[in-house]
């Protein structure tokens, strides 16, 4: 039985808020405004009889969409033993959905994809993920369902166009990328591993600096920096450079250097200290380190190379950005360099 009791408008919060409380609101069903003879009254569903007031049966109950995962879903197409294998996360780029798929399950890739299809109705493809290669950090994805891998992603009121299987891009970075936005107003900026512009593009549309030097190598992630720097319409303060930053990076000219790449970045800690002028600038250096190296060793790295070069350095900030693998941390050190 859907049970309601009918409330005047007028005196509905009240008794609304009393029910709460109480506990004795259904919460499956929805509340409805009903007009009889004129008069505004409230159908609130309860779950059982309240005292002090007349219980009734609901005419045409409207029940709240229940959520349901994605294992929820597929019960009763995977077998209930192999629910537990169902991932609960994963990544929506642009109209593209990544998803990591454990191998218990790889033989049911189908029917995941054609339930995330359901659940996500504007996506246009299903690609499983199968983790990061070589120095370019190349994606290894394979289409499940549809025939679409290059989108656009908008985020924080910038474009970024890529191909998903070719292009790596992290969600878990987006605080970060927020942060650059933030900063380099007015400055010449030097983006050493600039990407598809993760933290270029961001930096040019919100802060304006007076140029950003955006060096990119893998001329995929490159192509696709160029035609984002014509997408976001910041084609006057981004200058892109397709090359080894090792033996391209401007030296003496920035107020601030981006080091945004993880896994070698101390290799290039001499150039991006060279880049800044002499007067001095802020260098932020990424670095994937041990948790029991935190932040030790990438403040050690940084003061070392700084040394040999003759230059001074003030912590400013150590952020970590996430966890890269068990143990291990992306970490972020704001400098000056004088």
């Amino acid at each position: 039985m859907n049970k309601i009791i009918l409330i005047p408008v007028e005196n509905a919060e009240i008794t609304r808020s009393e029910l709460l409380w109480k506990g004795l609101i259904d919460r499956s069903r929805k509340i409805k405004l009903i007009r009889q003879k004129g008069k505004r009254f409230l159908e609130i569903p309860v779950g059982s009889d309240v005292e002090g007031y007349t219980v009734i049966e609901q005419d045409a109950p409207e029940y709240y969409e229940k959520y349901q995962s994605l294992k929820d879903r597929l019960e009763g197409i995977i077998p209930s033993d192999e629910l537990k294998y169902v991932p609960s996360g994963w990544q929506m780029i642009g109209d593209i959905i990544i998803i990591s798929i454990p191998k218990e399950i790889n033989n049911k890739i189908t029917d995941i994809a054609k339930t995330l299809f359901d659940m996500y109705p504007r996506c246009k493809s299903v690609v499983q993920d199968f983790g990061i290669k070589g120095q370019f950090r190349k994606p290894n994805r394979k289409i499940i369902i549809g025939d679409k891998v290059e989108t656009i992603h908008k985020e924080h009121k910038c474009l970024f166009k890529m191909d998903v299987t070719k292009i790596m891009y992290s969600k878990g970075n987006l605080p970060e990328r927020e942060r650059m936005s933030e900063l380099g107003s007015e400055e010449i900026v030097v983006d050493m591993f600039a990407g598809i512009g993760y933290f270029s593009i961001p930096m040019a549309v919100h802060s304006k600096p007076r140029q950003v030097i955006a060096i990119e190598i893998n001329p995929v992630s490159y192509s696709y920096l160029c035609e984002n720097i014509r997408l976001n319409h910041v084609e006057n303060i981004i200058k892109s450079i397709n090359g080894d930053c090792a033996k391209v990076t401007p030296q003496g000219i920035a107020d601030r250097v981006i080091m945004g790449y993880v896994g070698v970045t101390h290799h290039y800690l001499d150039q991006g200290i060279r880049a800044i002028k002499k007067s001095g600038g802020i260098l932020h250096y990424h670095e994937t380190t041990p948790e029991s190296l935190l932040f030790d060793r990438p403040i050690a790295r940084i003061t070392d190379a700084a040394r040999l070069a003759g230059r001074r350095v003030e912590i400013k900030e150590c952020r970590r950005i996430k966890k890269y693998s068990p143990g291990v941390w992306h970490v972020v050190v704001d400098v000056r360099i004088q």
